[in-house]
């Protein structure tokens, strides 16, 4: 009896931790539950843990993925080094082919949810490393604090003043970069970030280079409306899940968890700055196709005493969403990379659409068989796609 038992918890723990209710149209869906399941596995250690007292379950991934990180080595095609802008440390790749005119510079910025990544962690280091060389570009890819060590403004801070430093004028003529062809570029939380940092160049008189393009990959750009269509779909998806999502921005400016329960129930913005939802109502910013199925209900106001503690998600640095026309006006070039299968697809989705109201020149590729986290799984059929379309657009408008 107690071995029928046993074998039956067995048999459901593995069926819980290899099921994954992919989409039928998701390649190499093997891939993907091999991919997936010691991560399912790894989160639920930790978060256990954390439940127990042990340690919290960032720094616990963040120990984690240290093992997967690589050192500054350079290769037949790409030099690497490692050294600080304004004291916020990045690694430069420089194309080691000799260059007749300056090259471009892209400003790149990781992701991870604010808590996790590094500009050495394997997957961005092969793909900084691929984007100089088929560019011919200096790629500076920045490193930021992370929460939950650090909260934000702090990872904001962090990146934009690396990316003020390396805007220099003497800083770019340094590594040979053309100061009319540098752009910001980022994924997902790093998306987050070059988005927040574009704005705040165009706002700043000390900032005399102006950035060429923005290239944003699906990046997280509100913190106000957790119920959008993408939400909803996507409490199962691939890498990242809605109760995830509402744990990493929660996570980004505090280590209070009654922040998380409020956002994932949309009850922590208050009355009182409701007019902000104008900017990300999604019912009247999302193409109808992503509507289909869905009831717009705004979200129910939230405790003033919340959002006097905890500011940051509604502070237009965290929430590149919230700027008004003016500001996104002048923008410059747009990209934007949006996954049919990610609860951020309604954020990039909505982005465009505000982008293009007031003017700005938007490209976005919008990927029916994508998922979060695509764009750096090198050894998958989307990623591949997802990176060629990348560089592609890059190399022709950069």
């Amino acid at each position: 009896m107690a071995r029928t038992i046993l074998l039956l918890v067995a048999v459901v723990l593995v069926a819980y931790y290899i099921y994954v209710a992919l989409p039928g149209d998701i390649e190499e869906p093997w891939k993907l539950i091999l991919e997936t399941t010691p991560l399912k596995i790894i989160m639920d250690l930790f978060s256990f843990a954390e439940l127990l007292g042990i340690n919290h379950s960032m720094d616990s991934l963040q120990f984690l993925m240290r093992f997967q990180e690589v050192p500054a080595t350079s290769d037949e095609n790409v030099t690497v080094t490692e050294t600080t802008f304004n004291g916020v440390p990045v690694s430069i790749y420089m194309p080691k082919r000799k260059s007749e005119t300056l090259r471009r510079g892209l400003f790149f910025i990781h992701g991870g949810g604010w808590c996790l990544g590094s500009a050495a962690y394997v997957n961005y280091d092969l793909l900084t490393r691929q984007t100089a060389d088929r560019l011919d570009a200096v790629v500076v890819s920045t490193n930021y604090g992370l929460a939950p060590k650090y909260h934000f403004p702090r990872q904001f801070e962090d990146v934009y003043n690396a990316l003020r430093w390396f805007l220099q004028e003497n800083i770019l003529e340094r590594y040979g970069v053309d100061p009319r062809r540098v752009g910001v570029s980022g994924d997902s939380a790093g998306g987050n970030l070059a988005a927040a940092v574009t704005q705040q160049t165009i706002q700043d008189p000390d900032v005399k280079t102006k950035l060429k393009v923005q290239a944003l990959v699906y990046p997280a750009l509100q913190a106000l409306d957790m119920k959008l269509p993408s939400y909803q779909e996507g409490s199962n998806f691939p890498f990242l899940t809605t109760s995830l999502m509402g744990r990493l921005w929660s996570e980004y400016f505090t280590t209070d968890r009654t922040l998380e329960k409020a956002m994932l129930l949309n009850q922590h913005v208050p009355m009182e700055f409701s007019h902000l939802l104008q900017f990300v109502n999604w019912s009247s910013l999302l193409p109808d196709r992503y509507k289909t199925g869905h009831f717009y209900e705004s979200p129910t106001p939230g405790s003033s005493e919340l959002a006097k503690k905890y500011p940051g998600f509604l502070d237009v640095k965290a929430c590149p969403l919230l700027a008004n026309d003016n500001t996104l006006s002048h923008l410059p070039l747009t990209y934007i990379i949006t996954c049919q299968y990610d609860v951020l697809r309604d954020d990039g989705l909505m982005y465009v659409t505000r982008l293009q109201n007031v003017g700005v020149h938007v490209t976005h590729h919008h990927f029916e068989d994508g998922f979060h986290g695509a764009f750096t799984l090198h050894h998958f059929k989307i990623a591949d796609k997802i990176q060629n379309q990348y560089l592609s657009w890059l190399m022709k408008n950069l």
